[in-house]
């Protein structure tokens, strides 16, 4: 028979498969020959107290031969010969899992890419991080995969309405993951493993007859009555279809700047912007654990979240990355903008996260008036032009070539300026400025006090060995693109279809994964 057992086990319990045997057949009331196997179906770690556990849920099969769980095997159809087709413009998770669903309902999904694929965006990464060049076209936000592709690849996601989470799961297992982030409580790629995983689904979207193409790079509509008759890309090709997925990302200024030019209705969305924080991992693992780690005990690279009110505005990490790296995530030339990753291991020095502050419509506005701006009121670019406008005081702040400013988090708390700066991961270098001349005071202030009530829940978090990055300002689009409850459907363009976390209805690869299924379901169900 098979039964369903939770154990409570020390981390080197859990680590070995002969204790966790015992402690089934603890639980079950018999033998331990008597298991032919297990598996896990959900892990997670308690370090809440003084000892740390690792809980598990345990499929055991008991006096019956053991069977793996069924692997999900999707369908997808030949449409090499369909009558219908759509064009998703990008790459990201909302735009590769739009095609593979519509893969699936035989409908051809053609995939328009403004940037590289994998290999040539590597080449320009290397670039950016060495010599500070930024490809407006090819970085760490535009090429084969979007931004999910070097952004790390956590899948967790408190969107549990939006869709169905395991299917997303067991799709990126099928492609390449490894399978226990189906079971992990969070579950992580790894920026090293996501792009032969993205690889690996635009070839089956090729191999059912779906086009991927690069370097297409969108720059008008074409349109006729109230829907899009064609989209014209750089190169001057025109493409037509039955359906349009806009599926562009958070950072594709130029389409928000299109869609406003071209009169289609767009919207001003609050997001929020900060710095990136780095401590040492060792530091992270010892508040976390509550001990000295022994690195032979299996325990993960350690995380945190946090999240306070101050003078009513949320202050809130953003992003963790545990045993991670920080990287330059600027889109234009003489911007700067700071994101981090972690590999699949997650075995860099280093533990860095987003520290962000909400932003809202009266902060911008008065901030940017005192800059000169005028008529925003109801400019639906307003938080694009504050987000815009702070990168590029970041960039000037740290001297160029992403050099990025930086200060001590004590110093930076206390408005001193830092003599020196600590050993950290970003590879361009940092420069100490005193971040409160780059950050508008609502933001500086705000997450000053944040740091010290965060060194209260987490002693010894508040610490001069770590150091504040600025500026962390892609956390979420800065636009909202609307379309219909019902028929997700532009209000004005009856077969534009926004999507994914740049329309402003996804926030990270799970969420941005599953609004690509739900618009590819729906226009299955409407062509």
């Amino acid at each position: 028979m098979q039964q369903k057992i939770t154990l409570k086990l020390l981390p080197f319990e859990a680590a070995d498969d002969l204790i966790i045997k015992k402690y089934i057949a603890a639980a079950a009331q018999t033998k331990i020959t008597s298991i032919t196997g297990f598996y896990i179906q959900k892990k997670s770690i308690d370090a809440r107290g003084k000892s740390i556990y690792v809980n598990l849920t345990i499929t055991a099969f008991i006096n019956e031969p053991f069977i793996l769980p069924n692997t999900f095997i999707p369908k997808f159809k030949n449409v090499f010969d369909s009558k219908k087709s759509v064009i998703i413009i990008g790459t990201g998770p909302a735009g590769i899992f739009a095609a593979l669903m519509l893969l699936e309902k035989g409908i051809k999904p053609i995939l328009l890419e403004r940037g590289k694929d994998v290999r040539a965006r590597r080449r320009d990464l290397a670039k950016l991080n060495k010599e500070g060049y930024v490809n407006p076209e090819s970085n760490y936000c535009f090429g084969e995969g979007g931004a999910g592709t070097y952004s790390d690849g956590k899948l967790y996601t408190r969107s549990n309405k939006r869709g169905n989470i395991d299917r997303i799961l067991q799709l990126f297992v099928h492609f390449g993951a490894m399978p226990n982030i189906a079971s992990d409580s969070h579950p992580h790629i790894g920026t090293n493993k996501l792009p032969q995983i993205i690889s690996a689904m635009h070839q089956q979207i090729r191999d059912c007859g779906g086009e991927v193409l690069f370097e297409k790079k969108v720059v008008d509509f074409i349109i006729k009555k109230d829907k899009v008759e064609s989209i014209k890309t750089l190169d001057g090709n025109l493409f037509s279809a039955d359906a349009f997925i806009l599926a562009t990302g958070h950072s594709a200024r130029d389409i928000f700047e299109l869609l406003q030019n071209k009169k289609i209705l767009i919207e001003a969305k609050p997001f929020a912007l900060g710095v990136r924080i780095e401590h040492t991992q060792k530091l992270i693992d010892s508040i976390q654990y509550h001990c000295k780690l022994d690195r032979d005990i299996d325990l993960p690279a350690s995380s945190y979240s946090l999240v306070q009110q101050v003078n009513n505005r949320g202050v809130f990490s953003f992003c963790m990355c545990p045993g991670g790296i920080i990287a330059p995530a600027a889109t234009n030339e003489r911007e700067l903008v700071v994101n981090g990753w972690s590999p699949s291991k997650r075995n860099s020095p280093y533990a860095n996260s987003g520290m962000v502050v909400q932003v809202e419509l009266n902060d911008v506005i008065t901030f940017l008036k005192t800059e000169g701006y005028t008529d925003l009121e109801n400019d639906p670019l307003v938080f694009m032009k504050f987000q815009k406008l702070i990168e590029q005081k970041a960039f000037i702040a740290g001297g160029g070539n992403l050099v990025a400013p930086a200060q001590r988090m004590i110093d930076f708390v206390n408005k001193n300026e830092s003599k020196n700066l600590p050993s950290n991961s970003y590879l361009p270098g940092l420069k100490s400025v005193k971040l409160d001349t780059v950050l508008p005071n609502f933001i500086y202030e705000s997450l000053a006090e944040g740091f010290k009530y965060f060194g209260k829940k987490l002693k010894g978090y508040l610490t001069n060995d770590a150091v504040v990055v600025a500026v962390e300002s892609r956390t979420s689009s800065p636009v909202r693109i609307p379309r219909n409850t019902e028929t997700l459907q532009h209000p004005q363009l009856l077969n534009l279809y926004p999507c994914g976390e740049g329309a402003g209805y996804a926030g990270g690869i799970v969420s941005a994964a599953m609004d690509g299924e739900r618009v590819a379901l729906k226009i299955s169900e409407l062509i």
